[in-house]
């Protein structure tokens, strides 16, 4: 399974959380943006619950992390990535 998950963090910390999340197992990108959050991790593992002991719970202990939001990946349109009409 794989997810999203959207962290807010301290002001002057993205840069320290950032690589310090790329370096967790089951991440597998970090995306600096701009909006209500600061970073956007996308990370997978093997269920929901190891999601949130290899991933979740380590982000959420990262010093400078203020909160945590995660949407785990339902469903992907493969006719996105493949150039083909889902019609």
């Amino acid at each position: 399974m794989e997810a999203f998950i959207f962290l807010q963090v301290e002001m002057g910390r993205g840069a320290v959380v950032a690589r310090r999340a790329a370096d967790l197992p089951g991440v597998l990108t970090v995306e600096v943006v701009n909006g209500p959050h600061d970073l956007v991790v996308r990370a997978e593992a093997d269920s929901i619950d190891e999601l949130g002991k290899r991933v979740l719970r380590p982000l959420q202990e990262l010093e400078g992390v203020t909160r945590t939001l995660t949407c785990p990946i339902m469903r992907r349109w493969t006719w996105l990535t493949e150039g083909t009409d889902p019609a």
